[in-house]
């Protein structure tokens, strides 16, 4: 039997960080930017628990979600607990239990930590704040407008510079291949043009699917090389579907479609997208159209986006620095109250000995003003 060495005290599982001033507040203050630009559209914030029963939980996910999930046992019901991965299911089970006598189109925004077991790359965080925006009942292409609007927007005012959208379609090609262009295998033609591998589409049999692949890029012209595909009529709803979008979300930021991509949109139905900014490496965003179960089986329509904050503190938006002043010994604690009111961060002496540059401070309480 091996025994394992001891654990440094300092010691953190692989994917997990203190976070400590001053992004630590930083952190605070991008969560409340975020959830207060969204929560003025209307949306209602909501708190879901940070875990749940397992057997509930994994069948609100999408394929391979399952797999993200830490597992425990409850010491009280005995039964297996899970903590969430994601937390637009969650919101999916609010809205159609608690909340199904609410009027349609619901709005619930949530913020909060999620844990995953496998990090989405080598090096990634395991745990995440997520800040979210779900509109539940419609799916329409204005509902989709509105989550992606309320997204962009709340990014800007966090002070995200250059987004970008990456549109998809994870639905079409089945829809096109039970309706106007079938295919022997869909497997292989979706596996080929997951792939962008030509090659593999012919060997398939999905020769017709090839202006997908090579539409592929900024919007504009993308939608013009697809128009030409001339793929039928449930291919031009999507195609004009992905225009509207476009032309609302291109006022504030660089948009690509890209008619094929699936992968990590396993959730999503007609619609996906992935958001962007400059100086932000990777994805800070993902979003689409999906279906809510309830408890009756019946489906309900809706579209969401979910917010990643932690790449965004990272690069240090909203890590504006706070102006802390030192306040000597023996300074009366009205004079306190006044600095606080006016916005100052007050960091107070406790014996002679303290020094503000030792205590953080920018500035020092003189006895009559404030001095450097």
């Amino acid at each position: 039997m091996t025994t394992q060495s001891p654990i440094s005290r300092g010691l953190l599982p692989e994917g997990f960080h203190d976070r400590l001033a001053p992004k630590a507040a930083a952190a605070e203050r991008l969560v409340r930017t975020l959830s207060d630009s969204i929560g003025a559209h209307g949306y209602d914030r909501i708190q879901p628990p940070l875990a749940e029963f397992e057997e509930s939980l994994v069948g609100r996910l999408s394929d391979g979600g399952a797999q993200d999930l830490l597992r425990l046992i409850d010491p009280l019901s005995q039964r297996t607990l899970a903590i969430r991965s994601d937390i637009t299911p969650q919101a999916g089970r609010i809205a159609a239990t608690r909340l199904a006598h609410r009027a349609r189109p619901l709005r619930l925004s949530y913020a909060g930590p999620v844990l995953r077991v496998r990090p989405p790359q080598v090096g990634a965080e395991r745990e995440m704040m997520q800040v979210g925006a779900e509109l539940i009942g419609a799916d329409t292409v204005a509902a989709a407008g509105e989550v992606l609007g309320v997204a962009l927007e709340a990014l800007t005012a966090a002070g995200c510079t250059g987004l970008s959208v990456d549109l998809t379609l994870p639905s079409l090609v089945g829809e096109l291949a039970a309706s106007d262009w079938p295919v022997e295998n869909l497997a292989a033609v979706q596996a080929a043009l997951d792939g962008k591998d030509q090659g593999a589409l012919a060997a398939a049999g999905g020769t017709a699917y090839a202006p997908l692949i090579d539409a592929a890029g900024p919007v504009k012209p993308a939608i013009a090389a697809l128009r030409k595909a001339g793929m039928g009529p449930l291919f031009d709803r999507r195609i004009d579907a992905a225009e509207i979008l476009a032309s609302g979300a291109c006022a504030v930021a660089n948009v690509t479609l890209d008619p094929t991509e699936r992968r990590g949109f396993e959730f999503q139905t007609w619609l996906g997208f992935s958001l962007f900014a400059d100086g932000v490496p990777g994805e800070i965003g993902r979003g689409g159209t999906y279906k809510v179960v309830h408890p009756d089986g019946h489906e309900e329509p809706a579209v969401g986006v979910s917010l990643y904050t932690d790449s965004l503190v990272q690069a240090d938006f909203a890590g504006a620095t706070t102006q802390r002043i030192f306040l000597p010994l023996g300074t009366d604690a009205d004079t306190g109250r006044t600095l606080r009111a006016e916005g100052w961060v007050t960091v107070a002496a406790l014996s002679d000995a303290d020094r503000a540059e030792a205590l953080g401070c920018t500035h020092r309480w003189d006895g009559k003003a404030v001095a450097l």
